[in-house]
């Protein structure tokens, strides 16, 4: 395995030594793989019927994007040029959403926020010990399916309470240098592994599914972590 990557897993203190799964979800909030990619992985997750413990790390998949975020339709047109090249990859993505249980609403898409506070507060929810998968599905959701502008505080505030977590615990931790910090540093491990996409999922320490594959996929690959026979290679199901 990647030594970075076998370091994050060390390092994270929520991993339950006995648990017999575990997984490290890479995503960010503003790609619509990862929330296709999240969906699979829930329904995979309920196929094996086991003791999971599932943590979340920051990526963020358009880092350029100002600290205020940028129209959609900006965001769009530097992604993929003109109209004509933007309309079958969404065409292709609601479809694929659709399968999975997702109403992409693309038309009311307005905003594309910097992601950086939504990871914050992810970090939150996991200092907290609230469910990350739970909040992330709600950021995802109110994105994807609401178009919400996810990088405001308030929005945030509105999402995170929910859960437990209150307005001033949002406030703090968006403003918190430290915290800030510390969401850059766990992006910074998952790159310098070599990641240069989302979702990603490491299962076990020990195997990554790259991709929003499909839920056999990701189960085979429950079952090679957990059953299969030890390895120290890092490898995607979907690669081999």
């Amino acid at each position: 395995m990647s030594e970075t990557l076998s370091n994050i897993a060390r390092s994270n203190d929520r991993v339950a030594p006995n648990a017999a799964l575990h997984v490290e979800v890479i995503a960010d909030f503003v790609c619509p793989f990862c929330f296709i990619g999240k969906r699979r992985f829930d329904e995979a997750l309920k196929a094996v019927q086991g003791p999971s413990d599932v943590s979340w790390y920051p990526y963020q998949l358009n880092p350029e994007i100002p600290a205020e975020g940028e129209p959609f339709d900006v965001f769009l047109t530097r992604r993929f040029g003109s109209p004509a090249n933007v309309e079958p990859v969404l065409k292709h993505l609601t479809a694929e959403g659709k399968a999975a249980g997702i109403e992409f609403r693309f038309d009311k898409l307005r905003h594309v926020p910097n992601t950086i506070p939504v990871h914050q507060v992810m970090q939150l929810a996991e200092t907290l010990g609230a469910n990350q998968s739970a909040v992330a599905e709600d950021l995802l959701s109110a994105f994807f399916e609401q178009g919400r502008n996810i990088g405001d505080r308030g929005e945030l505030i509105d999402i995170a309470h929910p859960h437990g977590i209150s307005a001033v615990d949002v406030n703090t931790a968006i403003d918190s240098a430290k915290v800030k910090q510390l969401v850059l540093t766990r992006e910074g491990q998952v790159r310098s592994s070599g990641m240069v996409g989302v979702p990603g999922f490491l299962v076990n320490r020990r195997l990554l599914v790259v991709g929003a594959q499909p839920t056999d996929v990701i189960v085979n690959a429950f079952d090679r972590a957990m059953f299969g026979e030890g390895t120290d290679a890092l490898e995607s199901p979907a690669l081999n």
